[in-house]
């Protein structure tokens, strides 16, 4: 049995990281610390909120003595650290919420880790508390790709581009530095873009969906060629119970979809499948008042080319050898279907995410 400490329980990955370690994990007792920031919404925890192995604490990682707290008072002994600062246009306009909490935060999250589960006296040479803390990362510390180079692997030197990827690859530093130094049981993982449910509306994919719906333009960067590999963010979940269960302390392991598309490419689809959507439901249309585009299946006729993004990474890709020889990992969900159910998610969940917007 497991009592974990889930940072950013109440963001986009750490909430349906929460769903799928209860659901899949019952005995354990998970704690989430989220301070409710934009991008945090407590409602996404609702489907959980009953269940006796679960709680919620309203909180910032930057409060060493708070974490500290959690960690002594619910036994803690694995903490999984979602909580981060991660939009790149935000970065860009305003970099130092994402200094102060991707770095900042990290670093308070690891001093506390440290004094609970480190400076304690050992016991035969090893630490008093068998602990991990898993930090998830982002492939964006890596930098970018031309469209020829090989995906990134683990041994690729970083090189980021954003003051978003920037603080990221500091946090990643910091997590090594207190594994090499103090002993402290750590993993990191290195993701790919996510997609699914509970997304915040001002990412891509869900914010073509609800543009669809209100008629509102889609813009596209650019050329919208950039590329992404893209990951069910299920999948994401089970790459890191997998990293908890089977990684090797000290290891960052790369979890990605083998899915690379073009950002156009992508808004593309999305008008093609919400087109097909509201021909095969002709309800959709009382439903959403608004979509008139896709009503008459021309949604593609909203997508609106933009100015590029200062500095815009122009490809990621993930090579997740590494993962799938150790540790067994396979995305479960193809593209096809892991879209399906995020398309039917944002149809049936408009009182989760209209009021976001």
């Amino acid at each position: 049995m497991r009592n974990l400490l889930v940072t950013g329980g109440a963001g986009f990955i750490g909430v349906n990281f929460v769903h799928y370690w209860l659901s899949n994990n019952p005995q354990d007792k998970v704690v989430v610390l989220d301070a409710l920031t934009y991008a945090g919404n407590k409602a996404s925890l609702e489907p959980v909120a009953a269940n006796p192995n679960f709680s919620f604490v309203k909180g910032d990682i930057c409060d060493t003595e708070l974490v500290e707290k959690l960690l002594n008072q619910h036994h803690i002994d694995t903490l999984v650290h979602f909580a981060a600062e991660s939009h790149v246009d935000r970065s860009i306009t305003g970099p130092d919420a994402f200094i102060e909490t991707n770095i900042m935060g990290t670093y308070s999250l690891l001093k506390a880790a440290k004094k609970v589960w480190i400076d304690q006296p050992a016991i035969d040479g090893k630490p008093a508390v068998a602990h991990r803390f898993h930090h998830v990362s982002t492939d964006e510390v890596y930098g970018t790709l031309s469209p020829t180079d090989p995906a990134f692997t683990e041994d690729t030197a970083y090189a980021p581009n954003s003051p978003y990827s920037a603080s990221k690859a500091a946090s990643d530093h910091l997590v090594r530095a207190y594994h090499h130094t103090y002993g402290l049981q750590v993993t990191t993982s290195n993701c790919s873009n996510n997609y699914g449910p509970y997304h915040f509306p001002e990412k891509l994919i869900p914010l073509i969906i609800t543009n669809i719906l209100q008629d509102k333009p889609l813009p596209v960067y650019g050329d919208g060629q950039q590329i992404r590999d893209w990951l069910y963010v299920e999948d994401h979940a089970r790459g890191i119970e997998l990293v908890l269960n089977k990684g090797r302390v000290g290891e960052n392991y790369n979890i990605g979809g083998n899915n690379e598309w073009a950002n156009i490419d992508i808004v593309k689809l999305v008008c093609k499948q919400m087109n097909n959507k509201f021909i095969q439901q002709p309800q959709l249309a009382e439903q959403f008042p608004l979509a008139k585009q896709v009503l008459h299946g021309k949604a593609e006729q909203l997508i609106t080319y933009v100015e590029d993004r200062a500095g815009h990474d122009r490809r990621y890709a993930i090579d997740a050898t590494k993962t799938n020889h150790e540790l067994g990992y396979e995305p479960k969900e193809s593209f096809d279907s892991g879209f399906a159910k995020t398309l039917d998610w944002y149809l049936s969940n408009e009182s989760w995410w209209k009021p976001l917007l």
